[in-house]
């Protein structure tokens, strides 16, 4: 029997291909112009750069692209490779099912079933996460938490991407106040910053709805009968390092605990003196109607330093859960009320990484050891990013990219209402193969086909609707998008495993954002 090609060959094949079309495709480039009307982006032919040896360089190009997102996944994999070492989070999970095993006795809990319920609330509030904030390259750190976990309750880790990067993508697919799509994509189209939030709240809960369904069901198969996962093979590396019930963990507390301890709270109390009230904004910061200005840092703080001295007397492990709670907390704090990215993100799991160590009485010696473990494991996923990245590299080098815009936009030209919906839809899913970026897919094309919707007829907001979900659901499947490539590795899922997976999931959001572009046009809505 065949082997299936390897992700990396999957990939290389894929820029191979961008090479070609840049052979084939006129070049052209969109330009800013002013005029009585504002500045408009206009789009200009321009000689085309055929691509040939360049699908060997484009490697190093991609990794230069997506440095940010490559180092923060190999800062998050040295950083947990400390954490896993001190076996706080084997602790954690064996304590979680313990206790939610204990809920089986009450009536409702087992009729509904205690892992559904966690499964739902889970998923629910990362969709959450990326409907209002537009949480993306932020999964990749919690995915090392929730593959782990889904492997301990008996499911895959198919099951534990969907709980943390699916359910986020989910989310922002189906983005209420998101400011890096519909905030951006308003702002371009003159439109009332994150007006129609109505219908955008009916259209997140029906997307919602059909993802748990969905997850749900899957996992209940799994549940039954392990072997059927896809990836069952695959998880056997998981399945090793869950040391849950099969390695005695000896719970005990160190000098160098209480000393981790102190240097923490030292370092929350200086941080609350200079941030004693933090603002959050939900929505686009620069100008959100909603923000809520609370003293969160100070609070935390002392959050932190009560809840950690009975955890202390127990053992390093809990205090280490305790430092990851708060790593979690403080990250969700800089993300809504900083505007932290993956830079400020790294560095608090950079910290806590250290400090775990700390707490377990290890040496500056075997923290970096173990740091460059973790760095090691995880490298190859790292790598994939980079080389995925090429696939953008080549077509932007080649400069095909604004014409296969320019030209998907021109079929639009004199078609009727619904027609044109269902084109913009069609069209913005397949540019999210080519141009993943949610904000650049927006800066590019609100200002050619916001004005379409005016011609014909069409409300603007329809138009914003079709870009928000084409943008979204493929970036669940591209295999252009680093944050997937990145999840993907750090899971060991294969991306034709995760294809052939997702494939009818992505179809069946597809064919729902459809039904639900339909309303847009033919109905008066809020907003719209």
């Amino acid at each position: 029997m065949k082997k299936f090609p390897h992700t990396w060959l999957i990939i290389f094949f894929l820029i191979i291909l961008s090479a070609i079309a840049t052979w084939f495709i006129s070049g052209g480039e969109y330009t800013e112009v002013t005029s009585d009307e504002g500045i408009k982006n206009v789009y200009r032919p321009l000689a085309g750069e055929p691509q040939t040896w360049q699908i060997f360089s484009a490697f190093f190009k991609g990794f230069v692209k997506q440095s940010g997102i490559i180092v923060f996944i190999l800062v998050i994999g040295g950083a947990f490779w400390i954490m896993n070492a001190s076996k706080a989070i084997d602790a954690g999970i064996m304590t979680f099912l313990r206790k939610s095993q204990s809920l089986e006795r009450f009536g409702i809990f087992r009729k509904l079933g205690v892992n559904n319920i966690i499964i739902t609330l889970v998923m629910l509030i990362f969709s959450l996460f990326g409907a209002i904030f537009g949480m993306s390259e932020e999964t990749i750190a919690f995915v090392i938490i929730l593959v782990p976990l889904a492997i301990s309750m008996g499911y895959d880790s198919i099951t534990g991407v969907c709980m943390v990067y699916v359910a986020a993508h989910v989310g922002f697919s189906g983005a209420v106040l998101n400011p890096f799509t519909i905030g951006i994509a308003q702002g371009l189209s003159d439109v009332p910053m994150f007006s129609g939030f109505e219908y955008r709240i009916f259209c997140w809960l029906i997307l919602n709805i059909i993802s748990i369904v969905w997850v749900l069901r899957y996992a209940r198969r799994i549940k039954q009968k392990p072997e059927r996962s896809p990836v069952f093979a695959e998880d056997e590396y998981w399945r090793k390092k869950d040391a849950c019930g099969n390695t005695a963990i000896v719970y005990k507390t160190y000098k160098s605990t209480w000393a981790a301890y102190l240097l923490v709270q030292a370092a929350l109390i200086l941080f609350a003196f200079y941030y004693p009230q933090t603002t959050l904004s939900i929505g686009d910061p620069a100008n959100t109607a909603i923000k809520i200005t609370l003293p969160l840092i100070p609070v935390l703080t002392v959050l932190f330093g009560i809840i950690s001295i009975p955890l202390l007397q127990k053992s390093y492990h809990f205090f280490n859960l305790n430092l990851l709670l708060f790593t979690i907390l403080f990250l969700i704090t800089g993300v809504m009320g900083y505007q932290w990215y993956i830079k400020e993100i790294a560095a608090l799991f950079m910290a806590m990484g250290i400090t775990s160590g700390m707490a377990m009485s290890k040496t500056a010696n075997e923290i970096t050891k173990l740091f460059i473990e973790g760095v090691s494991d995880i490298l190859t996923a790292a790598l994939v990013v980079g080389l995925a990245a090429g696939i953008i590299v080549i077509l932007e080098d080649g400069k095909v990219i604004a014409t296969i815009l320019h030209r998907m936009s021109s079929w639009l030209a004199g078609t009727h209402k619904m027609s044109t919906i269902s084109a913009m839809y069609v069209i913005q899913t397949l540019i999210n193969i080519i141009i993943p970026s949610g904000s650049a897919k927006a800066a590019l094309t609100m200002p050619i086909m916001a004005p379409f919707s005016d011609l014909i007829g069409l409300s603007r907001q329809a138009m914003i609707m079709a870009y928000q979900f084409g943008d979204g659901f493929t970036n669940m499947i591209t295999p252009t998008s680093g944050v997937l490539i990145g999840v993907l590795g750090i899971a060991r899922i294969p991306y034709h495993k995760w294809f052939k997976w997702v494939f009818y999931f992505i179809l069946t959001l597809f064919i729902t954002g459809f039904l639900l572009l339909i309303p847009t046009v033919y109905m008066k809505l809020p907003g719209f």
